[in-house]
């Protein structure tokens, strides 16, 4: 709760709760029970999932238990949806066709040369999942999240009973009404959280729902999220025009020396969670110094170690607008993770001052 009044003091615009399972050193498990904590701590920040995932839940589920915090704090609620994992759905087909077909990724407006866009943002290769296939501890953390039998409901329809559940609107094809009592009339921004040009996309787009593209998770597919989404924007109720937030994962310190120093735990954390082991407590720099390492470790995590942001306020500043400017972000979401609490306050304390200084 500690960071979460300190960035509001600092006055970021939100602050984004995401959900883990089965991650030791990730506390994440229900982000609608962290939500409702914060809100009581905190009184003008907005506060959010980023994101609630839906494979293992219902729509309704979810309605009511954000209902419910807006209902004691009304106005200051995101709901950020997800996909959990499992195997990618494929878009719907046009009324009056039948099988969807295979859509070929977004072009990015913005070109790629090299592993980067013109004004130096790093954009790596896709990394493969593919390792993961069939992995013991995948398959286990669904078995767990679902229950047995259970099939989850295709994404696109589980986000429209959300969008429906929420205005009041919900019908079966036999014409019956449900009426999410709290939940119904709340005031709470929906996001679509994408990791590529892919279903979330499409999802957020053809809803005219506020979208949020992952470079911290997948910089390798960003450009092609952002254009994805804008290419199926849709104006709606809610926006007249696409919205866009990334995310970066950043380390700022009183110089770039001793940032690189808190950010020594990153590549070991990293790889923690590629392997499925389970995001690991993030340890100190003496603890990631002594950890193992290898060259196949080294490429396992070299998207995501090339493209955190670290360095002093002005160096990730500077990064980040290139960020902004590649992808036409509306917003940008930063994530900070460091051994010691004081050291991620003061990260986030130190980019608030150079962005105030900025205008």
């Amino acid at each position: 709760m500690d960071l979460a009044r300190r960035t509001e003091e600092f006055g970021y615009a939100r602050y984004w709760f995401a959900e883990h399972h089965l991650n030791p050193g990730v506390a994440g498990t229900s982000p609608a029970v962290v939500l409702a904590l914060t809100a009581s701590a905190t009184s003008t920040i907005r506060i959010g999932s980023g994101a609630v995932q839906l494979g293992h839940r219902t729509a309704l589920s979810t309605v009511e238990e954000f209902g419910l915090i807006d209902a004691l704090h009304p106005g200051r609620l995101d709901l950020g949806l997800s996909r959990s994992a499992g195997p990618p759905q494929r878009s719907r087909p046009a009324e009056g066709e039948g099988e969807p077909a295979v859509q070929p990724a977004p072009v990015p407006a913005t070109p790629v040369l090299d592993g980067h866009t013109p004004n130096g943002l790093r954009i790596p290769d896709r990394f493969s999942f593919a390792h993961l296939l069939g992995h013991p501890r995948v398959a286990l953390q669904q078995k767990l999240l679902n229950l047995p039998g259970a099939r989850p409901q295709d994404y696109s329809e589980q986000v429209d009973d959300v969008l429906a559940l929420l205005r009041g609107e919900y019908r079966t094809p036999e014409g019956v009404a449900a009426h999410a009592v709290p939940g119904e009339g709340a005031d709470v921004q929906v996001w679509i959280l994408g990791s590529s040009g892919g279903v979330s996309a499409e999802t957020a787009g053809r809803n005219g729902l506020r979208f949020a593209a992952n470079y911290h998770v997948s910089p390798a597919t960003v450009l092609e999220a952002a254009e994805g989404y804008r290419a199926a924007f849709k104006p709606s109720a809610e926006l007249d025009r696409p919205y866009v937030t990334v995310s970066a994962d950043v380390v700022v310190a009183q110089d770039d020396a001793t940032a690189r120093e808190l950010a020594a735990g990153y590549a070991p954390w990293v790889r923690s969670v590629r392997t499925a082991e389970g995001a690991i407590p993030y340890p100190t720099p003496a603890e990631a110094r002594a950890l193992p390492w290898s060259e196949d470790d080294r490429e396992l995590v070299a998207d995501r170690v090339e493209t955190q942001f670290v360095g002093s306020a002005r160096t990730v500043a500077d990064r980040l607008d290139r960020l902004q400017e590649a992808t036409g972000a509306d917003e940008l979401l930063i994530t900070t993770i460091t051994h010691r609490h004081a050291d991620r306050v003061r990260s986030y304390g130190l980019l608030a001052e150079e962005w105030r200084r900025r205008g």
